[in-house]
């Protein structure tokens, strides 16, 4: 029998419609106010703000080359162990698999590997005047095609036309770099993406968290061995290396000229403004920009250029970009003082054009005359010219267009998985020799979890009680800073049999709040029930506002979440805390002898783990159902689902999940449904 679909709207209203509460029932925040919709967002960014005051006082205090010298040294330091560090050189296997004429210049096509079957797809341009000549690395922006995007094309060019050689290479994810391939059945792929350039990024930079890196830090090595490459060649002067690269290569520009000493001219493009305005808008970038822990220890877009003072830096920014232009004017000042300090000011210097974002011509002739000056000890003026790109196709590295479907060449994913086994084997070994209370703390610390004891008692504000037959809904919102407000709902039965569990559901505290849902069933039994909106989660999540169009894979917080990576903080930590501090009132506040139960469900699962485990005298039973079973699964899964909030800073180097359940006993625990990363049930322990 078929039903239509009429019949089954009805039979939905009909039958499902008692167990869920009534729209707005329950609602306890005016989400039409934007300080209360965008609440986390508000929190997180007076975070970063306070942060950032404090490293422009830290700024002030640079007033000797002594002092200058000594932070330089410290930040670069810092940021290297924030990047979790890189590995070590490996052959390059170069190869030259191709030449093509030019108009006044040459190409060759290159392939390199930056890491054993990491393979970097290269175009290296240069002059038609006898050798040696300077090298000019140029890391690519968001183009689809990568390498071979006209702009960036024309930019090389120009500079192989005015005597300086120039490699640009596709980054992951770009060009014949694409990390995830669809396939035609079979595991065999084909030379399809599922993702766009950005979008891939986004999907694959979730799982180096776990790891303790970032994207950024395959990113950042590609370009190194890069310059290993052009040093390697007898045509390029080994101590005149240049870089520049425009929006996400501005990016690359900017880290790489921070850290890599060899560097000695260098022109951000697209991309230096102010973390402070940027948070603003248009929102923290691409997973490969937002470093742990940067804002935490006072590394500001500006700083990439302060970290290699007094080494020459264009900055190249444009009028109408969404990488606002104020922000650009305010890191060229900052650096120009320092400079100055060191009695250099003009080897720094920014260059703006009316015009939107993108390498343009004025762009382009402004970089190429940088170079000149620096690498050639030349300051003439030059002028754009007509140049003709060559096609993606004339460009193509590797036979079939994408790296992957080249024998024996690995992916991002696959450098994770070897990392995550190599982790694996330390942190067994380490783990077996801690006590239960040594695991519990390195848990804590891991995942930055206050010790309860610390967690200071949350502001709670009662409005209008709700009664139903046998029992009252009491409604409070818990005030756990200026910013944060947990709507929940307390369950109090009239006849009361002592216990007490707090109810935490991923799709919100309301979810199972009517007539006949569970929530009615449990404090009909006689227990006390606390349901919780904790941060990010129903009337707490924030409306998309930057990544919307990846929110399915990455979830609704997700530009919340790097925010508060970017303070060195986790959301696994802030909702563990939050349990925690909730738990600490219903027990005061039933004056419970017993345990607090703990029952959660999705992606709550996470954090109701860790603070079951860091905080153990103040839970009883743990019930955790729809959960991830293992952060492994995160690193084995090539698209996760809404994992992102889930992820916690270099926690594979001492812990998995399965580890925390081991430290519950198993007669208080309860796992049901557990899920992979992509949302898969699995087999439970």
């Amino acid at each position: 029998m078929r039903l239509c679909a009429a019949c089954l709207m009805w039979i939905a209203a009909t039958f499902c419609l008692p167990f869920a509460a009534q729209a707005g029932e329950f609602d306890l925040l005016d989400r039409s106010r934007p300080e209360v919709s965008q609440m986390l967002r508000n929190h997180f960014r007076r975070r970063a703000h306070e942060a950032l005051d404090r490293r422009l006082e830290q700024y002030e205090l640079l007033k000797t080359p002594e002092h200058i010298y000594t932070w330089q040294k410290r930040q670069r330091d810092k940021f290297r162990e924030l990047l979790g560090g890189f590995p070590e050189r490996t052959p390059l296997n170069a190869r030259v698999v191709g030449k093509l004429p030019g108009d006044g210049f040459r190409a060759e096509k290159i392939i390199y590997e930056s890491r054993p079957g990491f393979m970097v797809t290269a175009t290296l341009y240069l002059p038609n005047s006898p050798a040696p000549y300077p090298g000019v690395l140029f890391p690519c922006g968001h183009s689809e095609n990568g390498k071979a995007a006209a702009n960036y094309q024309k930019a090389c060019m120009l500079l192989a036309k005015n005597g300086c050689a120039a490699l640009i290479f596709d980054p992951p994810g770009q060009g014949e770099r694409k990390q995830i391939l669809l396939d035609k059945g079979h595991g065999h792929p084909v030379n399809l993406a599922p993702f766009k350039s950005t979008s891939e990024h986004m999907v694959t930079g979730v799982a180096p968290v776990l790891l303790g890196q970032n994207l950024a830090t395959h990113f950042i090595w590609d370009g190194m061995r890069g310059i290993d490459y052009l040093q390697s060649r007898d045509d390029i002067i080994a101590d005149k290396i240049g870089c520049t690269g425009s929006s996400g290569g501005g990016n690359q520009t900017a880290f790489l000229m921070a850290l890599d000493e060899r560097i000695v001219a260098a022109a951000p493009g697209n991309f230096i403004t102010t973390t402070r305005i940027k948070n603003d808008r248009p929102g923290p970038g691409d997973a490969e920009q937002n470093i742990y822990a940067q804002t935490k220890y006072g590394i500001d877009h500006p700083d990439f250029l302060l970290m290699r003072a007094p080494k020459p830096t264009l900055i190249l920014a444009a009028t109408q970009d969404f990488v606002p232009i104020e922000g650009s004017w305010i890191a060229y000042r900052q650096a120009k003082r320092l400079y100055s300090k060191l009695g250099l000011p003009e080897r720094v210097n920014l260059v703006e054009t009316d015009d939107k974002h993108g390498y343009n011509a004025e762009l382009r002739v402004a970089m190429v005359r940088w170079m000149r000056r620096w690498l050639l000890d030349t300051d003439d003026a030059i002028t754009d010219e007509e140049l003709t790109p060559f096609s993606d196709d004339q460009l193509q590295c590797t036979p079939k267009g994408q790296t992957l479907l080249v024998d024996g060449a690995k992916s991002i994913l696959d450098l994770n998985r070897e990392e995550e086994r190599r982790l694996a084997e330390q942190r067994s070994v380490v783990w077996e020799r801690l006590s239960s209370d040594q695991r519990r703390e390195a848990v804590r610390e891991v995942a930055g979890i206050s010790e309860a004891a610390d967690l200071s008692g949350a502001d709670v504000k009662r409005s209008s009680d709700v009664k139903r037959e046998g029992y009252q809904i009491q409604r409070f919102v818990f005030l756990t800073s200026p910013e944060l407000k947990l709507p929940t709902l307390l369950f109090v039965p009239d006849e009361s049999n002592g216990n007490a569990t707090i109810y935490l559901h991923a799709n919100g505290k309301s979810t199972e709040a009517g007539v006949g849902g569970e929530l009615d069933r449990l404090v009909r039994s006689g227990r006390t029930v606390l349901a919780i909106d904790v941060a990010g989660c129903g009337e707490t999540q924030t409306k998309p506002w930057r990544y919307g169009s990846m929110s399915g894979v990455l979830g609704p917080n997700s530009a919340e979440f790097y925010v508060a990576y970017m303070l060195g903080r986790s959301f696994v930590g802030l909702r563990a805390e939050q349990i925690v501090t909730t738990a600490k009132w219903l027990r005061s506040r039933t004056r419970a002898k017993l345990q607090v139960d703990l029952i959660a469900t999705g992606e709550l699962c996470v954090p109701a783990l860790h603070a079951a485990v860091v905080a153990p005298d103040h839970f009883g039973n743990v019930d955790l159902r729809g959960g991830l079973h293992a952060w492994k699964t995160v690193i084995d899964t090539p698209v996760t689902e809404r994992q992102l909030i889930n992820v916690v800073h270099g926690a594979l180097r001492s812990y998995d999940l399965p580890d925390l359940r081991a430290l519950i006993p198993a007669a208080k625990l309860t796992v049901t449904d557990p899920r992979d990363a992509a949302g898969n049930p699995i087999a439970a322990d």
